[in-house]
């Protein structure tokens, strides 16, 4: 029997289309469905897949055995379980996010919250709790909203995991890490971060799948991380849009 409400729905998102046809969140060119990207910046999409590194989730330029650790996790192994990223930080890549983080493009969830699943396939069964990296309040109210906070939302709707977004807070406005190297990013946000009061209890021996949309350093995850560990949580994974090749950090 045909349900009329699905009828109904249908017809909308036919009308919707028609009026304000679904356009690709970063040339804005017309395509088939809303969230979906021109085929031309679908190229451009680097998908990470094993190989990798079992901790980092770093991909490796050639076949190699699984659950081996790069150089990096084998002398300084990070305190997270492991880190997935979906994608390459690519030229693609980084407009779509900055254009979602920046430029009001939360529409762009669509595109994210599937590659978000498909990276975090073997870590979303195994966690209790989805976090998100916090912003600074004055940060929140310049931006109108946390990025990271809205990936954790959909992709805990979609996975059927709980989500707390504001288990963590940022304790002072840390200075933007975009052009800072890796020992200065580690020192801009030490200390930066704690846990929200009220959520102390909530967070006890729970296993956390932290959010963010890029892994360049992870000198923001790592600190995280700490603060999460030193407060009763029993382990922490990291998942994020986009990792930058290490030759990049």
């Amino acid at each position: 029997m045909i349900n009329p409400r699905t009828v109904l729905q249908a017809l909308g998102r036919n009308v919707l289309d028609t009026v304000l046809p679904p356009r690709c969140v970063v040339s804005g060119d017309i395509v088939s469905d809303q969230g979906m990207l021109a085929p031309h910046i679908w190229r451009d999409i680097a998908f990470i897949s094993a190989p990798m590194c079992d901790r980092c989730g770093v991909p490796f330029d050639y076949h190699i055995e699984d659950k081996t650790l790069c150089a990096r996790c084998t002398d300084y192994p990070p305190p997270y379980q492991s880190a997935r990223s979906a994608v390459t930080y690519s030229d693609a890549a980084r407009d779509l996010i900055l254009g979602f983080k920046h430029g009001d493009r939360t529409h762009a969830l669509s595109v994210f919250t599937p590659w978000l699943l498909r990276a975090g396939q073997d870590i979303l069964p195994h966690v209790d709790l989805i976090v998100p990296v916090p912003l600074h309040y004055w940060r929140l109210v310049a931006r109108r909203y946390n990025q990271a906070a809205l990936l954790a939302q959909d992709l805990g709707r979609h996975a059927g995991v709980p989500v707390c977004v504001d288990a963590l807070r940022r304790r002072r406005n840390t200075r933007s890490q975009g052009h800072l190297s890796p020992q200065d990013r580690a020192h801009n946000v030490s200390g930066a971060f704690d846990i929200t009061p009220k959520r102390a209890a909530l967070l006890q021996g729970k296993r956390i799948a932290l959010i963010d949309d890029v892994y360049t350093t992870g000198a923001t995850v790592r600190e995280c991380t700490k603060i999460l560990l030193e407060n009763g949580v029993s382990s922490v994974h990291i998942l994020t849009i986009a990792k930058v090749k290490m030759s990049e950090t």
